[in-house]
């Protein structure tokens, strides 16, 4: 019988089914951050211990204040925060990646970077994005409070096997489109709820052409799209990545798990339960405008119209662009935009700085902005290449690792009926905070928008560089 690249991951981990169909899984990764103290407090009421420390990591990401960190760099509810996560991984004696760890970031960049991100392992954490770590042909996905509980317990979840989706991009990408373009075109296409109940597999020409980077920005998006989880079949560009981390196999140990990782795909007969086909090429650099990151257009288009739509679609743009404090009909290029954000677990890396620097190099922000790199390790990564010069001399402000502003528990926020050009993931009303207008889009774009103070197309800039 052919098989899924769900399929197989799947088999590998499940230890049990009922006979309601739902399955026990064993857990190969524990991720956690500030939110789980929950958890820790369901254990302690029933005098649990964590079933698996070894396999349970816990990273400081979501409150880690990103300036003045010696000084404290946060109020006495945030540093409350980052103090009881502590407290647990020590009581229970966990791999913890601390604010003034070297190697401290948003858990899902700490977590490839380091090696504990590998092909075929099961990974969960108390976040959605999780779904970042699939783009190594992991199954990986977010849980709740409760959830991460019964994982610390026993170190398996119960859960229903999703239906197989896939979405090929073939052909190439255009000069100046990237992984976030991909993602929000798809999003746009199907809609929020375009692949809910499915696990979404990336496949096609333009996704075996994207880095580790543009893969991890890809899965991370698959939320937002509705999808439980996605995924791409480890390939060369994955084992090149891999090898090498701190907690990754090594030596001979690294050839016979590349072997095994190679076996990590789909059968050319798989059957998917829906199967969607893009064209790299039609896909152009694309903006949200609205509170849903459906709410998505290439930079060149119009705003829609609420009277040319449905009666209940068109009330759900009007109330959108009021929200946004747009006008309908109008070019989306030319919106001027109050400040800029370059951060968080889907725009962060290295790679993303390389492409909004390389944007800012030599020009000046009309409109001040923050950038964050992914972790310590991509800061310091930065410095040592000069990208942190280019940011200040832009003059945007270069600080410390943490999810920020785009989500702002932190304190990092965009202030009320402020617009923000954002790399963020999410631009649901008041996400970066009370009354903030987001507008999701590349990093190379966010710093396109800082230049001209305005949504603008990146590539009109690209081609002054020639």
């Amino acid at each position: 019988m052919s098989l899924t690249l769900l399929d197989r991951l799947w088999a590998m981990h499940e230890i049990h089914r009922r006979d309601d169909g739902a399955s026990l899984l064993w857990v190969d990764r524990h991720l956690l951050h500030e939110g789980s103290h929950h958890a820790f407090r369901k254990l302690a009421e029933r005098g649990l211990p964590v079933a698996e420390p070894s396999l349970t990591t816990a990273v400081a990401d979501h409150y880690a204040p990103t300036r003045d960190r010696e000084a404290g760099g946060a109020d006495d509810s945030i540093r409350s925060m980052i103090r009881t996560l502590r407290e647990n991984a020590r009581t229970h004696g966990l791999r913890h990646f601390d604010l003034y760890s070297a190697a401290q970031g948003i858990v899902h960049v700490v977590g490839p970077e380091q090696g504990l991100t590998l092909p075929g392992v099961l990974m969960v954490c108390g976040d959605s994005h999780t779904s970042t770590h699939g783009a190594f042909g992991a199954l990986a996905f977010g849980i709740g409070a409760t959830e991460v509980a019964h994982v610390l317990a026993t170190q398996t979840i119960w859960q229903v096997k999703p239906r197989a989706m896939r979405i090929r991009f073939e052909g190439t990408l255009s000069h100046g489109v990237t992984a976030k373009d991909m993602a929000l075109g798809w999003i746009s296409r199907l809609g929020a709820d375009g692949a809910r109940g499915h696990a979404i597999e990336y496949a096609g020409e333009a996704v075996q052409g994207l880095s580790m980077e543009g893969r991890m920005t890809l899965c991370n998006l698959s939320i937002e799209g509705g999808g439980r989880f996605g995924m791409v079949a480890p390939d060369e560009t994955t084992f090149a990545y891999v090898e090498g981390r701190t907690f990754a196999p090594r030596g001979a140990g690294f050839d016979r798990a590349v072997e095994a990782w190679r076996a990590l795909r789909s059968d050319d007969e798989a059957n998917f339960d829906r199967d969607f086909v893009i064209d790299a090429a039609t896909i152009a650099p694309t903006v949200s405008w609205g509170t849903s990151p459906e709410d998505s257009l290439p930079i060149d288009a119009a705003l829609p119209k609420p009277e040319d739509l449905p009666e209940g679609q068109g009330r759900k743009v009007r109330d959108a662009l009021e929200y946004m404090g747009l006008e309908a009909g109008r070019p989306l290029i030319g919106t001027p935009v109050d400040q800029v954000f370059i951060g968080s677990c889907t725009n962060a890396r290295i790679e993303d700085l390389r492409a909004a620097a390389a944007v800012l190099d030599g020009r000046r922000a009309k409109v001040p902005g923050l950038v964050s790199p992914g972790s310590m390790v991509v800061k310091a990564q930065a410095e040592a290449e000069g990208l942190d010069r280019i940011f200040r001399d832009a003059g945007l402000e270069w600080v410390d690792a943490g999810c920020s502003m785009c989500v702002g528990m932190n304190g990092d926020l965009v202030p009320p009926g402020k617009r923000c050009a954002s790399t963020t993931n999410r631009n649901f009303r008041g996400r970066q905070g009370p009354g903030a207008r987001t507008h999701l889009m590349s990093p190379a774009m966010v710093a396109a928008a800082a230049v001209e103070g305005a949504l603008t197309d990146v590539r009109e800039l690209m081609k002054e560089r020639g």
